[in-house]
């Protein structure tokens, strides 16, 4: 059965969220229904405004506080906190999702699980013909809205509507590649957040010349994590990860990097940084997967450690070959 691509549902009014209403509206010319909860400032500012401090809104998008509304559209785009993901998958699997295709579009492990978005998705829905897939890659709302291009990879592990989605969301703007790896480009995806709270505490130290070691050292220790959940190591090299470095690592506007250069230099970053529940779930597998960069930044992130000094212990583990 065809999906419906004219009408779109976007669960989400944050930064991210609201791009991705403007983006299917403006570029896919697709009536766009945005829910948010009442309480949401976000959604607040849609409502009163168009605009959520990042992005004002074609006239062909609305919005709506009824689940039941936006469940209506048979595409929906899911851009929420990754950690709230279990929790809203068990209130949709209330309705009927037949025939339902949707999108995440955030990137992180579950905290307490470990466990990648999709496989938090389908363990909450268990409905049939209902198919996921995720959204990875680089891209700032702030360059976007500036008409910067940029390329992401679209995966999942249903062909069909990892084809049909990708094929959509494709645009003169955001240049969209079919995945092959589902695992691996979730686990990249997720990780590149942990390693950007790395590039921050490198910036708040003034070391930003390590940069350049830490991008080339840091898709080995991810390509280990793809391994072990069962994916392909190389998939740290492609746009889930690394692709989504310039994004993260240097970016002004990454939120993971800014997070990190406060722990040196303060005041304390207020904003969601998913690197950091995302560490968390990581650091549980410190025995399992060799990961030096990841036990140090959990040092500094969650034991208050000295970022310098936990840097250097990097520098005195034994010489080994680089490959």
């Amino acid at each position: 059965m065809a999906i419906d691509f004219s009408r779109v549902s976007v669960i989400g009014c944050g930064r991210w969220g609201g791009f991705l209403g403007y983006y299917v509206a403006r570029y896919k010319k697709a009536d766009t229904l945005m829910f948010g909860l009442e309480e949401d400032p976000a959604y607040q500012s849609l409502i009163a405004t168009g605009n959520n401090g990042y992005v004002t809104m074609p006239d062909n998008v609305s919005y709506t506080t009824d689940i039941t509304a936006a469940l209506a559209n048979q595409f929906i785009i899911i851009s929420i906190g990754c950690q709230g993901l279990r929790g809203l998958c068990r209130q949709l699997n209330q309705y009927d999702l037949r025939g339902k295709r949707f999108l995440l579009a955030m990137k992180g492990l579950e905290e307490s699980s470990g466990k990648r978005l999709t496989q938090v998705f389908h363990e909450e829905i268990n409905q049939p013909d209902v198919a996921v897939a995720a959204l990875m890659g680089p891209g700032h709302v702030q360059d976007y809205i500036r008409e910067i291009p940029s390329c992401v990879v679209i995966d999942s592990d249903d062909e069909t509507a990892k084809k049909e989605i990708a094929d959509f969301m494709n645009s003169s703007l955001i240049r969209v590649y079919y995945g092959s790896d589902l695992i691996g480009n979730e686990i990249g995806a997720a990780l590149k957040n942990v390693i950007g709270l790395a590039a921050g505490i490198l910036d708040g130290l003034n070391w930003a010349g390590l940069k350049g070691a830490l991008m080339a050292r840091a898709p080995v220790e991810v390509g280990r994590l793809i391994a072990y959940y069962g994916g392909n190591p190389m998939s740290a090299y492609g746009l889930a990860h690394l692709g989504d470095y310039e994004a993260t690592l240097f970016s002004p506007h990454s939120h993971n990097r800014a997070y990190g250069e406060s722990l040196v230099k303060g005041p304390v970053f207020d904003k969601l940084a998913e690197g950091v529940p995302t560490l968390k779930a990581v650091y549980a597998l410190r025995d399992q997967v060799d990961m030096p960069i990841c036990r140090v930044l959990y040092e500094v992130v969650y034991n208050g450690q000295d970022p310098k000094a936990q840097i250097e212990t990097l520098f005195m583990r034994p010489n080994k070959a680089e490959f």
